[in-house]
């Protein structure tokens, strides 16, 4: 294939693979916590990750890591502790990163708003080699903690209070999603832009959520649309010589319509199947309330 030809698309269709695991990865967890936005808010302070990466010539990945997870302990902080002020605390937070973001690299002596528009809204000529290596260290991170602790989290994002009661440190898993979240927005920068990589977090497992049956099923339907989502922006922006950032989020948006339409016939299908298989289940209404599913139950 030709764009494998180029060694700047190589470097970025292996970071929108990697995009593409990661953000439906750590924002199923945050769909669950219905924390959906937190994804835009860390964006909005890894701004000044990357502006102070320029006025400091160090790697703006790196300094927007940094930053990010700095603002995510921040915002998880506020949440336990703010709670009359929180919301104004956290308006400052993500203004304050937006600014900060666009002095520093104002301040920069090789610092240009044009170099913010790029990580803004993504990039497929600026993927360097060492930001290629940045992703994959950052990506393995967040593939480990959002595989290897999966029940844990499942289970904190279910329900704080019954995690608790189960014993799990439910303020220390709190504050590693976040984390993995800060770490997974400076991974999506590059190809998805901070201002888009919110879409890309939360759209992907809304879609899944249509047709999955479990959590399981749910996770790896996220993953399969994000990565078939990211590759394919990625092929487009190359070919039609449109921003890659916009081109994945409306094909996000479009997996998520196109899902949606589907749900409604597959939902009565198995209902019908369920019905011809045990005609004598008591319907849905007549369920006993307050019965809890673990996390074997739905597939964890």
């Amino acid at each position: 294939m030709e764009i494998l030809d180029y060694a700047f698309m190589q470097r970025a269709l292996l970071a929108a693979v990697l995009v593409g695991i990661t953000a439906p990865a750590v924002g199923i967890y945050l769909v669950q916590r219905r924390q959906a936005l937190m994804g835009d808010g860390i964006g909005h302070v890894a701004m000044t990750g990357v502006g102070l990466g320029f006025l400091l010539t160090w790697s703006p990945v790196w300094m927007a890591t940094l930053v990010s997870v700095i603002g995510a302990v921040l915002m998880e902080l506020i949440r336990w502790y703010g709670r009359t002020r929180g919301d104004i605390a956290l308006a400052m937070l993500f203004y304050g990163g937006m600014a900060g973001g666009v002095m520093f690299i104002n301040l920069a002596p090789t610092g240009s708003n044009a170099n913010l528009t790029s990580y803004l809204f993504g990039s497929l000529s600026t993927v360097s080699e060492s930001d290629v290596t940045a992703i994959c260290i950052l990506a393995a991170f967040v593939v480990l903690v959002t595989l290897g602790l999966r029940r844990q989290l499942f289970a904190v994002s279910q329900d704080e209070e019954f995690a608790r009661v189960t014993g799990l440190p439910v303020r220390a898993l709190n504050l590693l999603t976040a984390i993995t979240a800060a770490v997974t927005v400076t991974v999506a920068m590059r190809v998805v832009g901070l201002l888009l990589v919110s879409a890309l977090m939360v759209v992907p497992v809304a879609a899944a959520q249509q047709i999955g049956r479990s959590f399981a099923a749910t996770f790896v339907i996220a993953v399969a649309i994000g990565v078939s989502v990211t590759i394919g922006g990625t092929v487009t922006s190359y070919y039609q010589d449109v921003p890659p950032g916009a081109t994945i989020v409306l094909l996000t948006i479009g997996a998520f319509v196109v899902l949606t339409a589907l749900a409604t016939p597959l939902a009565r299908r198995r209902a019908r199947a369920r019905t011809a298989a045990d005609p004598a289940h008591d319907p849905a209404e007549c369920a006993i309330p307050g019965t809890r599913k673990t996390t074997d139950e739905v597939g964890v």
